[in-house]
């Protein structure tokens, strides 16, 4: 009976992964995680955004500027890219604060079903320059460059 093994007595051998591969999964999940944030992290920035088309309409009148309204929502992550390398920068922000009356417009918002429907947004982030009454100067589809933005402010 000493050959018979108690099944409690036998182990079994677990085998280690090689450090490469702990080094690698380890540094993939921080990469993954650092990426995640990334495209999802906004800086906050001076830019005075109103979310009334009504209210900007009035504030072009009397200010003599147009309106510039920038149609994102929650979870897009180039509307995200685009207001930290975009709308953060200091000099964008200044030329936003002497051109326009920024809106920023969330096509997930029930209310703002209309003026999604108004101005034909089928895809996030669309960038729209209109004067006050309304009528569309000119407009980009997609992520916008900040010298493409710059560019865009100095011709509307």
């Amino acid at each position: 009976m000493k050959n018979k093994k108690n099944s409690s007595t036998i182990k079994k051998s677990k085998k280690k992964s090689h450090p490469f591969w702990q080094f690698f999964w380890l540094t993939f999940l921080v990469v993954s995680l650092w990426y995640a944030w990334y495209s999802f992290y906004a800086p906050s920035n001076d830019i005075t955004w109103t979310n009334d088309i009504e209210s900007a309409q009035k504030l072009a009148s009397n200010s003599d500027k147009n309106i510039m309204i920038f149609f994102t929502t929650e979870w897009c992550s180039p509307c995200r890219i685009m207001k930290r390398q975009v709308f953060a920068d200091n000099e964008v922000m200044k030329a936003m604060d002497a051109e326009v009356v920024p809106v920023e417009i969330d096509i997930d918002d029930p209310n703002n079903e209309q003026l999604v429907k108004q101005y034909n947004i089928g895809a996030t982030p669309t960038t729209i320059f209109i004067d006050f009454e309304g009528k569309v100067i000119s407009y980009a589809v997609g992520k916008v460059e900040k010298t493409k933005f710059l560019e865009m402010l100095e011709n509307q």
